[in-house]
């Protein structure tokens, strides 16, 4: 009887133990599965539309996350090109439209230490204001440094995208080039850095049509160099902007003659008659006679080809229109509950980058828009765009629409009162509100496909262009927002101001062979020590500057 009783023990103890490990195996499941599903909810798969200069920054900050480090996000770029570098890879123009407009005499107009990656300075010894073909090895050795191309997909365009109110997530339809099939991919976010130079835009101005009939105008977009003009000798170049000076320098050395038309520009002739500056063209005449009406009421004759570098549009061709209204949007306030695209800007964005419209619908952290900004240097502000994207992923609180919505609305009105004072004060676009001279755009004349208000229109047209110094505070803010430690150095501000007379200086330095001498060694260092060598150099070009032309200021 004891021995049964010590048995009967034994089994209601063992059936305890049981219970209890039973017990904890549950609990523990339970705190596994709880772990597995927390876990799962941080899941992120990012969509990357290019592997350009934006699609490239975008792609090496979400390496750099704590969250794609743990795993716990990924990241794929879909690029449609065979190679990366976006609009910096060259090719023929033989695409409607082609694929980049990059012409053979292209170099950088800022300094490369200016318009570097913060996290990727170009070699030491580069030329202070390299050819495309140098920024190109540049964005391929950045590319190879921080080991991206595994989450790129080359050969591969976007289709179209739609997204799922309910799971929120994004079905994207992608074609490979050569194999001619397609694929569906689900992402959680996209984020949009697909450049926009590649449509061209074209004016509106009475006459044009028949010019581009008679293929006796075209697009700066399909420039590459003066051989393209075959045997025209006097050349109409329309636009201000870099690709339309670069154009002139390109004609004059090539011998041509060339009337430089641009809106509000003073009337002189230079270089002994060869260059004639002009002001708007108000009417393309017949084109067999090659005459033109400028906004003056003069007329310009002889003219054997005009070339229009007027600009590019703005365009999501893989956004459905229940994403992005192809449109004007209307004024503000309120602002709209949809967002639109005008082709020169995308509204209402929070920052530049997040739609800030029907939460519903399109909530700001489902899709990032970067590289909108213009007048800025594009790869710095490319990285502090990307942090601050993938804070808003991490954190979608972090957003305050109230206050996002009063900063755009209070951005508006600054324009619109910038606008109006401008308009009634010159009736030009030449000055700024201050009456100081403003930079010239190369969509300085209204496009063909764009109807409006002329005043939303120039709204639209500003919206993302800085001035001044307000890129440098628009990165520090970012970072700020990111909670990233990185700020505007005061040299790089000063660089950047310089920037003409730096460029300036160094093609004569080119001219004199003098120019590789100058750069060689420079950067060496490495680091902090190898950019404070780039200073001094750039310090010391502005000091030779300064010295060759006392009577100028530098800035």
């Amino acid at each position: 009887m004891g021995g049964m009783r010590e048995w009967r023990e034994d089994w209601l103890f063992m059936g305890t133990w049981s219970a209890a490990i039973r017990y904890d195996l549950a609990a523990l499941d339970h705190q596994v599965v709880e772990e597995f599903q927390q876990q799962n909810e941080l899941r992120r798969d990012i969509c990357v539309v290019g592997a350009g200069p934006a699609g490239l920054a975008a792609v090496k900050i979400i390496k750099d996350s704590p969250q794609y480090k743990a795993g716990l996000w990924t990241v794929t770029a879909f690029e449609a090109r065979n190679r990366v570098g976006g609009i910096w890879l060259p090719a023929p123009p033989t695409d409607d439209p082609p694929l980049t407009p990059l012409y053979d005499s292209l170099t950088t107009n800022l300094p490369h230490p200016v318009m570097a990656y913060p996290s990727f300075s170009f070699p030491p010894g580069t030329a202070l204001f390299p050819p495309a073909s140098t920024v190109l090895t540049y964005l391929e050795a950045y590319t190879a440094h921080f080991e991206l191309a595994p989450h790129i997909r080359l050969n591969t365009s976007i289709t179209s995208t739609s997204r799922n109110g309910i799971t929120g997530k994004w079905t994207v339809i992608t074609a490979h080039s050569s194999s001619q099939t397609s694929e569906t991919h689900t992402f959680d976010h996209l984020i949009v850095a697909n450049g926009h130079y590649r449509t061209p835009r074209l004016p509106d101005t009475p006459g044009l049509a028949g010019w581009l009939d008679a293929q006796k105008a075209f697009h700066a977009v399909r420039y590459r160099n003066p051989s393209d003009f075959g045997d025209a000798r006097t050349v109409l170049v329309v636009g201000a902007g870099p690709s339309g000076q670069d154009l002139v320098t390109d004609l004059l050395a090539s011998g041509r003659t060339v009337v430089h038309s641009s809106t509000g520009a003073v009337r002189e002739d230079l270089r002994d008659g060869r260059l004639k500056v002009r002001g708007r063209v108000a009417q393309y005449l017949h084109p067999s006679a090659g005459r033109v009406l400028l906004d003056d009421g003069t007329e310009e004759a002889g003219i054997d080809c005009a070339v229009l570098a007027t600009g590019y549009k703005v365009e999501f061709p893989f956004l459905p229109p229940d994403i992005v209204r192809q449109t004007l949007p209307p004024s503000v306030p309120p602002l709209p509950q949809a967002l639109y695209n005008s082709t020169y800007h995308v509204f209402p964005l929070a920052r530049h980058i997040f739609p800030l419209v029907d939460a519903n619908a399109l909530p700001p952290s489902s899709i990032a828009f970067i590289g909108l900004p213009v007048r800025v240097a594009p790869l710095p502000l490319l990285e502090a765009q990307v942090r601050a994207v993938l804070h808003v992923f991490a954190h979608p609180d972090s957003l305050d629409p109230t206050q996002e919505a009063v900063d755009i609305v209070a951005r508006y009105e600054t324009l619109l009162d910038q606008v109006t004072t401008r308009r009634s004060a010159t009736g030009s676009s030449t000055t700024n509100a201050e009456g100081k001279p403003a930079e010239v755009d190369d969509q300085d004349q209204p496009d063909e496909a764009i109807k409006g208000d002329p005043v939303e229109l120039a709204i639209a047209r500003a919206w993302h262009r800085f001035d001044g110094h307000e890129q440098f505070a628009y990165r520090d803010v970012l970072h700020a927002f990111a909670e990233h430690p990185l700020r505007v150095p005061a040299w790089e501000i000063e660089m950047y101001d310089a920037k003409g007379v730096l460029r300036e200086e160094w093609r004569e330095l080119e001219r004199a062979g003098l120019a590789d001498e100058w750069v060689r060694g420079v950067g060496e260092a490495g680091g902090e020590k190898g950019i404070e060598e780039w200073v001094d150099l750039m310090r010391r070009l502005l000091k030779r500057a300064e010295e060759r032309h006392p009577e100028r200021s530098r800035l």
